[in-house]
């Protein structure tokens, strides 16, 4: 039964004129402004939206544009699109709040002694070199790069990110491809569209993990399946024991949220098990700079660059303002991502050539070096806090990234001690929350008792001060 007249959303009016100085591209400026939409009521639960062929011509804009945003937004959960029918609001269920309005407001709940993980040292940002990139790509860069988002990304930024991934992370682009994305969330939505136009339907995770890529490929149409992992990574013999999955989803390099490596005998086994499945291996490759008692290791990508796909962003190493990532894959799955609509959303132009002047100029890998050197103290300095305070709390985790695992005494629960420290401002998180089975983890270890505490946002002269109040949380009874 066709759509009623009552029920369409295509007379509503879509403002993109830049607002408050955003000059982003227009498929950008257009998600938002629908996604605002929707989240405000104006166009309700159940509403069609035209077709991208119509809206474009209205807007006055390419049809790329307009699938794009569709696309993203049926990602995100506000939108529902089956071939060969109409794109609606997604019925039943409310709208989530706006992506942008839901960042803001958890930056202004982080607490004063902010122990949560996830943030980059965003004191550190290097405002100074970027201040001086932005001027020197603003006053050389040619009037038509300002026309329109190149898709894939700018040639020079991918020349350079490219460039930048084999001195660093050994990653093999030469036997596969480059694409500039918006972040590793929007590589993410992109790539689980992909799988599930190629037959996939299932996508193992690991147990315990990060929510929010795992949470993507569900909303894409996948069933997540999760895998257990240990001291050594993803348990690969549990991910051998579902014949049906041909896609994994993990973080090899610093597993997160327990912080372990996955051991070289693991990383055989998982591109092994990728080349008998003809299947993907997807690695996040979220923090993988941040290595304190070695240099970093490969990416995983260079044992298989056919069946590895690597995701990275700027996130953890500036901040997931700058908006830009990275996906690496095998040249087949790339090569239509000049096509209108055939890659993953990009940063703007602008973005991307500040991005590329600070990796060709050294000041991102000098950056790097900084931060690294910041980081490993704070993480002394919190292991010492930690030792001094609750000797009979154990830590565990890699000398790496931004967080650890402290391990509570047997009779605490970490739900009381979340919330105990909540009344002493101190921001921590449970592992529970990155438990979506529930699995308790191989070896009999609980995961129940435990705290996933971060460093990167944590001021180095409240660190003390932090663990003094955590203490006594931890300590307190009722």
């Amino acid at each position: 039964m066709g759509a009623s007249q009552t029920d369409l959303a295509w007379d509503t009016l879509v403002d993109l004129a830049p607002a408050g100085g955003d000059t982003g591209p227009l498929h950008v400026r257009l998600t938002s402004a629908l996604r605002s939409l929707i989240a405000s009521g104006v166009v309700p639960d159940g509403a069609a939206l035209p077709p991208s062929r119509t809206l474009a011509r209205d807007l006055g804009c390419s049809r790329w544009a307009v699938t794009e945003a569709y696309a993203q937004l049926a990602v995100e959960g506000y939108l529902t699109a089956r071939s060969g029918s109409v794109t609606r609001v997604r019925s039943g269920v409310a709208p989530p709040a706006s992506p942008p309005a839901a960042m803001l407001d958890d930056v202004a709940r982080r607490a004063p002694y902010d122990l949560a993980p996830g943030v980059a040292d965003l004191r550190a940002f290097p405002r100074h070199r970027w201040v001086e990139a932005t001027r020197t790509v603003l006053s050389a860069l040619p009037a038509d790069d300002l026309a329109r988002a190149v898709p894939g990304g700018h040639p020079r930024t991918r020349r350079l990110l490219a460039e930048y991934l084999r001195r660093s992370r050994a990653v093999d682009t030469g036997a596969a491809a480059l694409v500039v994305t918006a972040g590793a969330g929007s590589a993410m939505g992109w790539l689980a569209r992909r799988l599930v136009a190629a037959g996939h339907t299932r996508l193992a995770v690991e147990e315990p993990s990060w929510p929010v890529l795992p949470d993507l490929a569900r909303r894409a149409g996948l069933e997540t399946v999760p895998i257990a992992v240990d001291d050594d990574g993803l348990c690969v013999d549990d991910l051998r024991a579902h014949p049906d999955v041909r896609a994994v989803l993990l973080t090899p390099a610093h597993q997160f949220p327990t912080g372990a490596a996955m051991s070289p005998v693991r990383r055989a086994e998982v591109t092994a098990w990728a080349r008998e499945r003809d299947g993907v291996v997807i690695e996040d490759d979220y923090d993988a700079e941040f290595r304190y008692d070695r240099k970093p290791v490969a990416a995983l990508q260079a044992l298989d660059p056919q069946h590895v796909v690597l995701l990275g962003s700027l996130s953890k190493s500036l901040s997931s303002a700058v908006g830009l990532g990275w996906l690496v894959g095998p040249t087949a799955l790339l090569a239509d991502v000049a096509e209108p609509g055939g890659a993953p959303p990009t940063p703007g132009v602008l973005t991307e050539q500040i991005v590329a002047e600070m990796i060709e100029r050294g000041w991102y890998e000098r950056h790097l070096r900084s931060v690294r050197t910041g980081l490993r103290r704070r993480r002394d300095a919190l292991v010492a806090a930690l030792g001094r305070r609750l000797p009979d709390c154990p830590v565990s985790g890699l000398a790496a990234g931004m967080h650890l695992v402290l391990r509570l005494p047997a009779d605490v629960r970490a739900a009381d001690v979340v919330a105990r420290a909540a009344e002493l401002d101190v921001g921590v998180v449970p592992m529970s929350r990155y438990l979506g089975g529930g699995v308790a983890g191989h070896g009999g270890v609980a995961r129940s008792d435990q705290l996933v505490l971060g460093y990167g946002n944590l001021a180095d002269s409240r660190v003390e001060d932090a663990v003094a109040r955590l203490a006594v949380a931890v300590r307190s009874r009722g």
